[in-house]
């Protein structure tokens, strides 16, 4: 596409355009949204096809507001932020595309000069060997985005992912063997460094957002690497997709229930660990776990280990506690399992973690 020029407007004024699947998701997702909302609303802004159709559905509500919804209680401000992680030349371009996409927006609608703000940040991908980049650069943005919203006021941050990519996630889920926490793949809602996130378009396929794009002329950028096949998510997108789209032509909002189906399982599991836990203690008594099922202690250790301290076991791991766990019938008896980079420990009648000497 073709950038912004911001010196000439570049925009057709928003409220000409006809309501799309993106407003329509938004609006849906507001009413489910605990009130009253924020006062100020963050929008992860990339540049890209989604985050662009974000932006500009959350434009729209806000101008409607004022005029045709004053009861949608919409939040009155909105602040665009933008992380630059300078992992690749293209990086300066975003930016440079998105200070342009807001002034353009701003151009067209002068309303939003005082009510719509543009915020960027330059980070440092603290990238350790043998780590994941993608996992690394991750975390950076979250941070990021985090400091940038708490700056200007903002209490909820909207991301800008949609039904192909939670597609994608539960596909990753199940190649990797996942259980019913991996396959709920991104959550519509979470907190992250005390801060609210929310994804409203994970119903809406990427093909309608794009489609309503290019029929308004509205531009948007392409990262390079989204078609770089080394990772696995690209090689889902570009090659298992298409195919799945000829079979299963529904297979998005069948994936996307499947991921809400999984939540919910979740959720059940951590609350039944939870009512476990204060039964067995926390740390938990070995002879305590040793009443419940297997499946039970399982899910039990899972909590604890997580909850408590940050560590997510492996199934192989966790098969290897439970089986020395139930071989534990003596006082002499010793235990020290390794899980994640640390060990599972017998002290006394509890069990303990203990971090590698």
């Amino acid at each position: 596409m073709l950038p912004v020029d911001a010196a000439t407007g570049g925009l057709p004024a928003l409220m000409d355009r006809p309501d799309s699947a993106v407003d329509h998701a938004l609006q849906q997702w507001w009413q489910t949204w605990p009130q009253p909302g924020p006062a100020v609303l963050g929008i992860a802004y990339s540049g890209g096809a989604d985050s662009t159709a974000l932006l500009l559905a959350v434009a729209r509500l806000l101008l409607r507001q004022r005029d045709e919804l004053p009861a949608l209680r919409w939040p009155m401000r909105l602040v665009v932020l933008h992380v630059h992680h300078g992992l690749q030349q293209a990086a300066d371009g975003f930016e440079h595309h998105g200070q342009a996409f807001c002034a353009a927006l701003q151009a067209a609608h002068p309303v939003l000069q005082q009510d719509l703000r543009w915020c960027s940040r330059h980070i440092l991908v603290n990238h350790q060997p043998g780590a994941s980049l993608e996992a690394s650069a991750r975390q950076a943005r979250y941070a990021a985005l985090v400091e940038m919203a708490r700056e200007q006021g903002a209490s909820l941050v909207l991301l800008g992912q949609h039904a192909d990519d939670q597609a994608e996630s539960v596909l990753l889920a199940l190649s990797r063997g996942a259980g019913v926490a991996g396959l709920a793949a991104m959550a519509a809602r979470f907190e992250r460094h005390g801060m609210a996130f929310a994804r409203p378009l994970l119903e809406v396929p990427a093909a309608e957002l794009r489609h309503w794009l290019q029929q308004q002329q509205v531009p948007w950028i392409d990262d390079p690497t989204n078609v770089d096949q080394r990772f696995t998510r690209n090689r889902f997108r570009h090659t298992l997709l298409p195919v799945l789209e000829q079979a299963m032509p529904s297979f998005r909002s069948s994936f996307a229930r499947t991921a809400r189906l999984a939540a919910e399982a979740d959720q059940l599991l951590q609350e039944l660990a939870q009512i476990d836990l204060q039964q067995a203690g926390q740390p938990p008594r070995i002879r305590a776990l040793q009443t419940l099922s297997r499946a039970r202690q399982s899910n039990l250790l899972r909590h604890w280990l997580k909850q408590a301290h940050g560590v997510i076991g492996s199934e192989a791991q966790l098969r290897a506690l439970l089986d020395v766990l139930a071989a534990c019938t003596t006082r002499g008896h010793q235990i020290r399992i390794r899980v994640g980079q640390g060990y599972v420990v017998r002290q006394g009648e509890l069990l303990a973690w203990a971090e590698q000497a």
